[in-house]
């Protein structure tokens, strides 16, 4: 058996002291994540996280820092993932747009909203990716190269 991870991205997008999550049906019942889905074939992982954001919230995500590269093990379903969180601006908002299957919506949640959710957070990447951002950690994009 040749193991591989899975590669995801991810967005960290804070507006007024609010970050923005998706509410989400999954395997496992609501769960909150950040914007986030699996990296594409022949897609750069910037391409990936502004397709995700648009389908999982109808906003328009402009990248503009990497937070951080997270490898986070699930024993339970035997699957390893390797997240690319990304910091940036929201540059358009389309309300009728239809989400993704499985979206229930997407919220603006303070700090202390999304704590309170954290028994449902679908990873604990969600709590830590959130941490970070807080923390200051931004990091260029010119780290990331995409060969075509």
């Amino acid at each position: 058996m040749i193991w591989k991870p899975n590669v995801t991205v991810a967005s960290v997008l804070e507006r007024d002291g609010r970050f923005l999550l998706v509410e989400e049906e999954t395997d496992y019942g609501v769960c909150y994540n950040q914007p986030a889905g699996h990296l594409e074939c022949r897609e750069s992982l910037i391409e990936a996280v502004i397709r995700e954001t648009l389908e999982e919230t109808a906003y328009t995500l402009t990248p503009q820092y990497l937070v951080g590269v997270y490898n986070c093990r699930n024993e339970e379903r035997d699957v390893t993932y390797l997240r690319f969180a990304f910091g940036g601006e929201i540059s358009a908002h389309d309300p009728r747009q239809k989400l993704d299957a499985g979206i229930l919506a997407a919220h603006w949640l303070t700090l202390d909203e999304i704590r309170a959710l954290q028994a449902q957070h679908r990873s604990p990447l969600v709590m830590r990716c959130i941490e970070d951002w807080q923390a200051g950690r931004r990091y260029p994009l010119e780290l990331l190269t995409h060969c075509r």
